[in-house]
């Protein structure tokens, strides 16, 4: 007998399921029909692959026989994320205006057959069977993303796609990729090579927590590890393929210990320092009062706009202390020529500056929430970690924010009170991340027009590999991807946990991704009850 699912499991949560009776055959000579441009054919070409794979389909997508098919239609009325699937006994029909509305269609038709359907082995008989339903959806929020902190701990190329695999499962469209930290550099930059040299290596390794006193260190070093440029434009290519883009991070003007260390005239001293080997925040920045720092960020960030070709960059702006600005001969005169204020106007003279340049590349600059401080560059987005105050200044302000609040999106705290690896801090559970409205309630509707979404941080200071990177990331990712998509009435934790959830950690089991098991969280059985 085909394999059946054991009901309608789709995550995140659509805007309307109706399930039917009767179920539709998936068999190798089942075809893919594409009606619509080349975007259309790319979500027919993932369906394809994994059919070829557990089903034995050898056909390739854009046959034009309608019969025992699965149409990808183009319907110019839907919006530009939305899709509609329509399952008969006939046939499959997915209608979108955009091949990304396409492709998030073939995500939920996927996740309406077994779970078997992602993993790597051909299924009993070689069918699947899955449920008659009709679904029009469309998503929330236009940026629903996780961000991965590859600097503290390094993740390759290979497990970055793995990586971006789960997001396109979530209908997730923006992976962050976080890749300069005081602890590691790793992008190659062609003009500057001791950043993939030099800056990619750290020359001890903390052991236990941050706050541990005293301190071990594991004494050998940590690296070389930086992506070369190739690589870059593998994984940014294999991105586009999925609707996915890749917004890069370049630390500045803090953060910056690793590419000082390689290129010393870049600080305010002159001086040689360490790329640093243990976590929290460091006192060193780039000198905001020299020309040549800011030759070295254009240069920089040039090679890196020429790499990612998605709208925004994203250049931290957080946790910058000032003492060496305070102290620096060329950082004061830089205040006094540009009649500033203070340091915080410096910062935001540092964070003006790079936008003009980041603008005539035509990107769009988004920054942490420390970027309004001193006054806000005259385009830039925010995301707002520090709780929501800086994203409701931001909108007030006629700016756009992504909300990224520690309270509900940071994924390095631990996800129980106890019986939970080591972790920098804090509990965030399950319930407490898919409980979170990414609209604060004091703005007005016009003022929330401009919340673009939510996006997940897994910070890996205490994440060495990454199984534990996956480890710390789901299921609570899925709770993100749903407070990103589905509209807030549709929202059901105990659906969600009870009976969407244990499907999809099915899904993460033929996958071979990592993921936190539901077991005994508390606060989890509490909010149920």
């Amino acid at each position: 007998m085909p394999n059946r699912p054991t009901g309608p499991s789709v995550i995140p949560q659509p805007v309307t399921m109706t399930v039917q009776q009767g179920t539709f055959t998936i068999t190798p000579s089942t075809s893919i029909v594409v009606q619509g441009d080349k975007d259309f054919a790319l979500a027919a070409d993932f369906l394809a692959a994994r059919f070829a794979v557990v089903v034995g389909n050898e056909s390739t997508a854009g046959q034009k026989s309608a019969e025992n098919a699965i149409v990808i239609r183009a319907d110019a009325a839907l919006g530009e994320e939305a899709y509609a699937l329509q399952i008969s006994e006939q046939k499959v029909a997915i209608s979108a205006s955009t091949g990304r509305g396409a492709f998030w269609g073939v995500q939920s038709l996927l996740q309406l057959l077994p779970p078997e359907v992602y993993g790597e082995l051909l299924v009993d008989e070689g069918e699947l069977s899955v449920p008659c339903v009709s679904i029009e959806d469309k998503p929330r929020f236009a940026w629903r993303g996780l961000m991965l902190d590859v600097a503290r701990h390094f993740a390759s190329a290979d497990e970055v796609k793995r990586f971006i695999d789960l997001l396109a499962l979530h209908k997730m469209n923006v992976f962050h990729w976080h890749l300069t930290e005081d602890q590691g550099w790793r992008i190659e930059i062609k003009k500057y090579p001791k950043l993939a040299t030099e800056a990619s290596v750290r020359q001890d390794e903390l052991v236990g927590h941050f706050r541990d006193e005293p301190r071990k260190f594991k004494g050998e070093a940590y690296g070389p590890f930086c992506y070369s440029q190739a690589e870059i434009r593998e994984v940014v290519e294999y991105a586009r393929r999925r609707f996915i883009t890749i917004v890069p991070e370049i630390e500045l003007p803090g953060h910056s210990m690793a590419a000082i260390h390689a290129y010393p005239e870049l600080s305010c001293t002159g001086e040689k320092i360490p790329v640093r080997v243990e976590w929290g925040i460091s006192e060193d920045a780039y000198c905001a009062g020299k020309e040549s720092t800011f030759s070295f960020l254009e240069d920089v960030l040039a090679e890196v706009c020429e790499l990612f070709p998605g709208s925004y960059l994203h250049i931290g702006g957080d946790e910058c202390r000032k003492s060496r600005w305070k102290a620096c001969p060329d950082c004061q005169q830089r205040i006094q020529d540009e009649q500033l204020q203070d340091e915080k106007e410096l910062q935001s003279y540092v964070i003006r500056r790079i936008e003009k340049f980041l603008n005539g590349k035509g990107k769009t600059l988004i920054g942490w929430d420390e970027i309004l401080e001193g006054g806000l560059a005259p385009h830039a987005a925010v995301m707002s970690w520090r709780g929501e105050k800086g994203g409701i200044a931001a909108v007030r302000a006629a700016h756009d924010a992504v909300m990224s609040p520690t309270t509900h999106c940071y994924l390095d705290y631990r996800q129980a009170t106890e019986g939970e690896p080591l972790a920098i801090g804090g509990h965030l559970p399950l319930c407490t991340v898919y409980s979170y409205d990414p609209v604060p309630a004091e703005l007005t509707p016009a003022e929330a027009t401009h919340i673009m979404g939510v996006q997940g941080n897994v910070w890996t200071e205490y994440m060495p590999d990454f199984e534990h990177m996956l480890y710390m990331t789901y299921p609570r990712g899925c709770a993100i991807a749903e407070v990103g998509w589905s509209p807030l009435a549709a929202k059901d934790f105990q659906d969600f946990y009870e009976t969407r959830l244990p499907q999809q950690l099915k899904r993460f089991d033929a996958m071979h991704a990592n993921y936190r098991r539901l077991k005994g969280d508390e606060s989890v059985l509490k909010k149920l009850s």
